[in-house]
């Protein structure tokens, strides 16, 4: 049968390199990605984008990139970004044949007050011919026939059966996301039905321990156990993102390419047997033969990767916070399983440090810019990790990728962003006495390790955060999105605390 495409997909989430990467999800039946390079183009541009481009290239399968619309997502008074793309940049992107569509436009208040940096992007992708994804949570009635009247054609942020519908009815495409953080298929599954032609499947944001275990098979699998028609489900699943984005990668027809997978069976339950791409078989479940490739310890740590990374080591001392009797502390309540945050105030009082003692749910929250020469730690609180005794850090923190932690105390925050910091991008986990990282030398968010390995790291980093009294099923997920100043309601960038709602720093 056809193989599968995801439709919407950040390669950076799974911390792999895309010719990694191919090399797990042909394993899945998957034989292409529409790709949009956004967290790589964040730290460093043009030259990530092209890098991305440049690793695809290396291996035997599809991938179509778009042009990043939103680099950075707010301005630069807000947060500190690596790179800055303006819609020149972006139409010069958009001339090169190597780059199908235009990412993304999470601008959806820019679309309705049509901004004439977002018109722009928009404009050159029309002009050259090339779709425009969209993103625009929430969005139903008036204001959704008016982002698309503009010419936006799918959008992945739909979490309703009303907001599907709303796509639809203003001819958008919904893409039906089941990544690792957000999961949509349970309330969008009825689309399938309703409009074959109008749905396509994606992740979004897919983490190593999940791909490795699965990709789209997973959502073609749920969605023939729950009664779906099987050719509805491989119009959603291998048809409709082709004919979308105007690829010919092969849909079994007479004069394709021989691009297909194996099946041991049409049903739930199927196990990709073997994936063929231009004719050559990448993958035999029989053999297990998936060509991965070693790193040694000294490539893992090269400083040879596209990267910028200036942040310096750290004492605790720059964590202190001058408090005084009769100020408000605004901490932000996360949620497992949530990019949405909450609020809760506190005010200083006598009695201030013994009641923190007591929440053991609250940690502190730390912010580090590491594109700047000198900045300082921003530092406030946070609910809902519960860590109690060391602390996590991370340089994948959306969308401009500075260093965020989150501990139970500032030794354990400073030993974490340290480790960070020596490594020049990573993950860290401070428990106790003991440590565990894994450093991201490539733009400070991917590693060049065999992709198994990356998901048994961050397993293990994940079982180490628990042991510290956090949890949240997916920790890190969870803390690289409580920088994104673009989801309500309160969140930390490198500049301080920011309500999203009020549309200023607190």
């Amino acid at each position: 049968m056809p193989g599968f495409v995801d439709s919407h997909i950040h390669i950076e989430s799974s911390m792999m390199l895309p010719e990694e990467f191919a090399r797990i999800a042909v394993c899945h039946g998957t034989v292409g990605v529409m790709t949009d390079p956004h967290e790589m183009a964040n730290v460093l541009g043009v030259e990530g984008v092209d890098y991305m481009i440049a690793s695809g290239k290396k291996v035997k399968f599809n991938f179509l990139f778009g042009a990043p619309s939103c680099v950075p997502s707010c301005s630069e008074d807000i947060e500190t970004s690596g790179e800055v793309m303006d819609s020149k940049v972006v139409e010069q992107l958009l001339q090169r044949e190597d780059i199908g569509f235009l990412a993304e436009m999470m601008n959806f208040v820019g679309v309705l007050n049509a901004d004439p940096e977002v018109m722009a992007k928009i404009e050159a992708a029309q002009k050259n011919g090339k779709p425009v994804d969209g993103h625009a949570p929430g969005l139903v009635g008036e204001q959704r026939q008016r982002y698309a009247s503009v010419g936006i054609s799918t959008d992945h942020e739909c979490s309703t059966i009303e907001e599907g519908r709303a796509c639809v009815a203003s001819g958008v495409k919904v893409l039906i996301r089941e990544g690792s953080a957000a999961r949509d298929y349970e309330k969008l599954a009825p689309l399938i039905k309703e409009v074959p032609d109008m749905v396509m499947f994606c992740t979004d944001d897919s983490h190593p321990d999940d791909f490795v275990e699965g990709h789209i098979n997973r959502m073609v699998c749920k969605a023939l156990k729950d009664g779906y028609d099987f050719w509805d489900v491989m119009q959603v699943a291998a048809v409709n993102p082709q004919q979308h984005y105007g690829v010919e990668w092969g849909l079994v027809q007479e004069g394709d390419k021989a691009t297909f997978i194996v099946t041991d069976s049409m049903d739930g339950d199927m196990n990709i047997l073997k994936t063929v791409i231009d004719g050559v078989e990448v993958y035999d479940r029989s053999r297990q033969d998936v060509v991965n490739k070693n790193v040694t310890k000294e490539q893992e740590q090269k400083d040879c990767y596209p990267n910028k990374f200036v942040a310096q080591e750290i004492t605790e001392a720059a964590l202190q916070m001058n408090l005084k009797e009769g100020d408000v502390v605004h901490v932000i309540k996360a949620f497992d399983g949530s990019l949405v945050t909450g609020e809760e105030s506190l005010t200083v009082d006598s009695e201030w440090k013994c009641r923190l003692s007591e929440r053991d749910d609250i940690n502190k929250i730390v912010v580090y810019n590491r594109y700047t020469v000198g900045a300082v730690p921003r530092v406030g609180f946070i609910s809902g990790f519960g860590l109690k005794n060391g602390a996590m850090a991370s340089s994948v923190a959306h969308d401009c990728h500075n260093i965020v932690a989150i501990g139970s105390d500032d030794e354990s925050l400073v030993r974490a962003i340290n480790s960070v910091v020596r490594n020049r991008g990573g993950q860290a986990v401070v428990c106790g006495q003991d440590e565990g990282s894994l450093p991201l030398p490539v733009g400070g968010i991917i590693s060049p390790l065999n992709g198994r390995v990356i998901a048994q790291r961050t397993k293990a980093l994940c079982e180490m955060v628990a042991k510290a009294g956090c949890k949240m099923k997916a920790p890190f997920i969870t803390m690289s999105f409580m920088c994104l100043p673009v989801i309500p309601a309160l969140k930390m960038t490198d500049k301080g605390l920011f309500s999203v709602v009020e549309w200023k720093f607190m």
